[in-house]
């Protein structure tokens, strides 16, 4: 069994950059070192004041230590991390350019005034939960022990528990946005048209070629521009 170090090392570079910034920006604001407000996407903010730093680290804060904290920082560590593993394997570039149009387009939806979330970091990680259930649509989950269902409903039953329990359900739905048009975009209108508007721009792969981001997939060249950069996703039938 592997050292929780190990375990940390071996995952993958974006998920593991952004699980660990997470986890610091909330425990950072749970101490009190740090109040809320001051990471809180506030578009007056951010232009009258020039506060842009708002537009990054409004994504990094899944509320306050609590059971829904875990659960979220859970799905980070499994959803987001098989599908960096699986779906997007070797191609690190395509994956982080998923989270950077997931940010842009939940900032876009925040803009909108009846849609506005001061935190997006909940959003951000609905959509990882959207886009895996699309890739793994027949995965069997097992939730809490009591029912089992296919992966495809995955993010519904989740809603549906947060009505349940009283938590906030626009973060999550504008998870859901986010990732269905990313899905769309790069999967559903290329199979009815062979078609692929939404490709992993060029300037994204430097960043994969960062010593902290490349040593581990070393072994195994990242995919270069020009060579297919669309997300190659797969289409799949809900029956077994």
């Amino acid at each position: 069994m592997s050292s929780p170090g190990e375990y940390y090392l071996s995952l993958p570079p974006i998920i593991r950059a952004y699980g660990t910034a997470c986890l610091a920006v909330t425990t950072v604001c749970s101490l009190q070192l740090l109040h809320p407000a001051y990471i809180a996407l506030i578009y007056e903010d951010v232009f009258y004041r020039l506060q842009v730093w708002r537009l990054f680290t409004s994504f990094f804060f899944l509320g306050k230590f609590s059971i829904n904290f875990g659960i979220r920082l859970l799905m980070i560590a499994r959803y987001g991390v098989q599908l960096e593993q699986a779906t997007f394997d070797r191609r690190t570039a395509d994956f982080l350019w998923m989270m950077i149009f997931g940010g842009l387009t939940l900032l876009v939806l925040s803009a909108i005034p009846f849609l506005w979330n001061p935190f997006l970091g909940i959003s951000l990680v609905f959509m990882l939960l959207y886009v895996w259930s699309r890739e793994f649509p027949n995965a069997q989950i097992n939730m809490y022990g009591l029912v089992t269902f296919k992966a495809f409903y995955l993010p519904w039953t989740m809603l549906a528990l947060d009505v349940i329990f009283g938590s906030p359900i626009l973060p999550d739905l504008l998870g859901i946005i986010a990732g269905h048009l990313y899905y769309f975009l790069t999967v559903l209108h290329p199979l009815s048209t062979g078609r692929t508007y939404l490709k992993t721009p060029r300037w994204v792969y430097p960043f994969t070629l960062l010593p902290s981001v490349n040593s581990r997939a070393a072994a195994q060249p990242e995919q270069q521009p020009g060579t297919g950069t669309a997300f190659r996703g797969r289409s799949y039938r809900l029956s077994d």
